[in-house]
């Protein structure tokens, strides 16, 4: 029996309060949490992460979305945006998520009115789930019953025994794919790409993260020496923006090293632009930013139109759900300050087990609760 909502039925809604149910209430908080050591990346340095989270309410049911976002993408939801689906059919997801993308016309659709629409997009899949007592990946209609994760971290701000310490936690752990950050320092990266190898051992892939921290020039020249350590995937090698800087990575890297991109991705039109620029071997789009559920489908469609492999970022407890759902998908990134953060945040968040992740049948939607009390802490904005 699946288990319901704190205000829920024991049954799924019948179809005629389905018909005329109504989005009652719209509630939207912010938290921002501590990392629990210093990070960086090839580009940028933090020492926290701020996930907004909407909570909507109808027919007794409360469904749950996020997005790890800035405060104020809280703030456009709670004075535009939840004005544009109270009232509505959340049934008709669809139209809600049209109406969204409408009213941002003026305001500015990439960005933070993205990731807004996303985590309210994810919010209303998630009720309509649990309106129905099934799990998203269920409604979505499942091609898989677990999809594999890979273990994302290896932050330059840490040292060689942290490092090590993370990947090979994760190779031990039965993760067949883990990546590391790189371009702050390039001086130390084939030293560090060394050292994770050694870590991991010759059985379990390897992944750098460059977030367009390269030149071009750079970035050639470093893809051919990550050969020796049997590197697989070279993710923003240059920036995301450059896609003709991408194409000759394609064109020039090894054969056996996929080039990635795509987790800045706000549309369905920036993923066509990359893959018409054939950019990548993997196209990448993340669910918390991309217009939510619906607008992962549609990035995935581009890929199933095109042969493409497509990789999920981040936020492991939504897209463990869409990755079972989504033909093209080959991986989530099991990132370590997310998995963190929804371990803290929410009650049925998702583990990695034996590398891969694996929705619980028995919790209907995504199966997450808000742990108020434990969050309160971190509040932000609410």
């Amino acid at each position: 029996m699946p288990v319901q909502s704190e205000a829920g039925a024991k049954h799924a809604s019948s179809a005629a309060e389905l018909v005329s149910a109504k989005v009652d209430r719209v509630e939207v908080s912010a938290y921002t949490v501590p990392t629990d050591n210093p990070e960086s990346d090839g580009t940028i340095e933090w020492d926290k992460t701020t996930i907004v989270i909407v909570e909507i309410a109808s027919e007794g049911e409360r469904g749950l979305g996020y997005s790890y976002a800035d405060a104020s993408a809280a703030k456009l939801i709670r004075d535009h945006l939840a004005g544009v689906i109270k009232g509505r059919n959340p049934m008709e997801v669809a139209g809600a998520w049209h109406a969204m993308i409408a009213s941002v016309r003026n305001i500015g659709r990439p960005g933070i009115a993205s990731m807004a629409i996303s985590a309210i997009d994810i919010a209303l899949w998630d009720l309509k789930a649990r309106l129905l007592a099934i799990p998203l990946f269920s409604l979505l209609g499942p091609v898989r019953g677990e999809i594999p994760a890979y273990g994302s971290g290896g932050f330059t701000s840490y040292s060689i025994e942290q490092l090590q310490s993370q990947l090979g936690g994760w190779a031990a752990s039965g993760m067949s794919m883990v990546k590391m950050k790189i371009g702050r320092n390039p001086d130390q990266d084939l030293a560090r790409v060394r050292a994770a190898r050694q870590a991991i051992g010759d059985d379990v892939q390897l992944f750098v993260d460059a977030n367009g921290a390269y030149s071009r020039k750079q970035a050639l020249w470093f893809g051919e020496r990550f050969q020796q350590f049997n590197v697989q995937w070279f993710e923003e090698p240059v920036s995301s923006d450059d896609l003709e800087g991408l194409h000759l990575l394609r064109d020039r890297a090894p054969a056996e090293m996929d080039i990635a991109a795509g987790e800045y991705g706000f549309d369905a039109f920036y993923f066509r632009r990359m893959l018409d620029a054939e950019a990548v071997d993997v196209l990448q789009a993340d669910a918390t930013r991309c217009g939510g559920v619906t607008g992962f489908l549609q990035a995935g469609n581009l890929c199933l139109a095109r042969s493409m492999p497509f990789s999920a970022h981040t936020a492991p407890s939504v897209h463990a759900h869409l990755g079972c759902a989504v033909q093209q998908l080959r991986h989530v990134e099991y990132f370590h300050d997310h998995v963190r953060i929804e371990q803290m945040c929410f009650d049925g968040a998702i583990r990695a087990e034996n590398g891969n992740l694996r929705p619980d049948s028995a919790r209907p939607g995504l199966g997450l609760n808000l742990r108020r009390a434990e969050m309160k802490q971190y509040l932000a904005l609410g």
